[in-house]
């Protein structure tokens, strides 16, 4: 759980670097320990410096999935995302609207943006964008 959290961290920040330090190491360690890993099911990639990349998801839904930046680009994002896609026939997913190349990940997987939001119902109160994709 302690790696897993590390890679959401690094990439968070990366991709939102407007939104770093919102939570600290320990916050993210107890949220992966006692609510990711109790809700959903979690898979890694790996390469020979240890974890790059994780998805978390659990019915209809994909809760997480985050690759480091430097192991971006080499398709551990797409196969994390079709063991997921492998197990239900509907996934449902929120990505912040202003996160582009997420959502340029996410459609050029097949999935199609529901909504927009203002963002008021999330911690972050970041305008969010609903995707959904369909076997």
């Amino acid at each position: 759980m302690d790696a897993a959290a590390r890679v959401l961290r690094r990439a968070f920040d990366h991709a939102l670097p407007t939104l770093a330090g919102l939570h600290t190491p320990e916050e993210d360690r107890w949220f992966f320990r006692n609510r990711v890993f109790a809700d959903c099911e979690l898979w890694g990639a790996f390469d020979d410096t240890g974890m790059t990349g994780m998805i978390a998801f659990r019915q209809d839904w994909i809760d997480q999935l985050y690759i480091l930046p430097e192991a971006r680009g080499r398709g551990m994002g797409s196969s994390l995302l079709q063991v997921a896609k492998e197990r239900f026939d509907l996934l449902q997913l929120w990505t912040f609207q202003r996160n582009a190349k997420a959502r340029r990940f996410y459609e050029a997987r097949g999935f199609r943006l529901m909504r927009e939001t203002d963002g008021a119902r999330n911690e972050e109160q970041e305008p969010d964008a609903l995707y959904l994709w369909t076997r």
